[in-house]
């Protein structure tokens, strides 16, 4: 079911939500968090598709946030909020609600989105594109629990690293850290097994990629060794590498969902390390909403200056 409201406010909005859940017949106390999406119209398809897919895991209000960019000086002075409320098969598995600003709403959306936010519930806000440079000081970051950016979306995710790196505060993630789960799982699994001690890493990927920073971060903080950065053709990260007195522990993928786990006098075997879809990364997101240490610790890359790099 779809509600379509021009030039609204709040109030009818939430109006408009309890006419939807009557007419349909679902309470809204399934819902446990409230998610907002900042976004554009160019990307704001996408983001409702994925945080849809996210809902049939967490059941959700989202709202998602378009700034409408005004085209004439008469629009620009023209304050207006449109909405379309969603409920039912339309929203997933919970509400959607997008909502479409115009002029100097644009700059007030938290005054819009704060009366709509489920009551005694956590609040999400995901940036597909254009995060703000301190999230957490944005008006829209700081209504919410947890805050979710994409180096991926930027020229300079490198210079955007090192950015997130600086204004870190608790609550902060980014998917470039959330694409890493796998790799990071089958690592420490890969250590247990071998149970030596590494004295050199090599983290392997594609030019300038995030993920393949974060990770050499974390590899070098959490081992206490040098990690070298190899550029290859990609797609993203391509392998690991950890160098012991044994001899090499190596994760290789260099292409497709499969990878390859080779550990010192033990057969090569093949394991499951598939790309994953924006909706499944949103998911593993929202299951935690307290702060990501390791996240945090990534992003400093607590490096040891005494040893040599590799």
């Amino acid at each position: 079911m779809k509600i379509d409201l021009t030039d609204t406010t709040a109030s009818k909005i939430n109006k408009a939500l309890v006419r939807g859940r009557r007419a349909i017949g679902t309470p809204a106390v399934g819902m446990v968090l409230t998610m907002v999406i900042v976004t554009d119209e160019e990307n704001a398809y996408d983001s409702i598709k994925a945080a849809e897919e996210a809902s049939r895991e967490h059941p959700s209000r989202t709202l998602v946030v378009i700034k409408r960019v005004a085209r004439t000086p008469r629009d620009r002075t023209n304050s207006r909020l449109d909405a379309e409320v969603r409920v039912g098969s339309d929203a997933g598995t919970g509400e959607t609600v997008v909502l479409r600003t115009y002029g100097d709403v644009s700059d007030h959306a938290d005054s819009v989105v704060l009366p709509l936010l489920l009551p005694d519930a956590p609040v999400v806000v995901w940036w597909p594109v254009d995060a703000p440079e301190i999230p957490v000081k944005d008006p829209l970051g700081a209504l919410a629990q947890r805050r979710i950016t994409d180096m991926y979306a930027v020229e300079t995710p490198l210079q955007a690293l090192d950015a997130r790196a600086a204004s870190y505060a608790p609550g902060d993630t980014d998917l470039a850290w959330t694409r890493l789960t796998p790799w990071r799982s089958m690592l420490a699994a890969a250590l247990d097994q071998a149970r030596t001690k590494v004295i050199s890493a090599t983290v392997e990927s594609e030019a300038q990629n995030p993920s393949a920073e974060l990770l050499a971060r974390w590899l070098e903080a959490r081992l206490q060794v040098r990690t070298e950065r190899v550029e290859t053709a990609g797609p993203v990260v391509t392998a690991v590498r950890l160098g012991t007195a044994n001899g090499e522990i190596v994760i290789d993928r260099p292409e497709g969902p499969l990878a390859t786990l080779s550990l010192p006098g033990q057969p090569s075997r093949t394991l499951a390390l598939k790309v994953r879809t924006t909706s499944q990364l949103i998911a593993e997101e929202l299951r935690r909403l307290d702060a990501d240490e390791m996240y945090a610790i990534a992003l400093r890359g607590e490096a040891p200056k005494e040893s040599p790099r590799v």
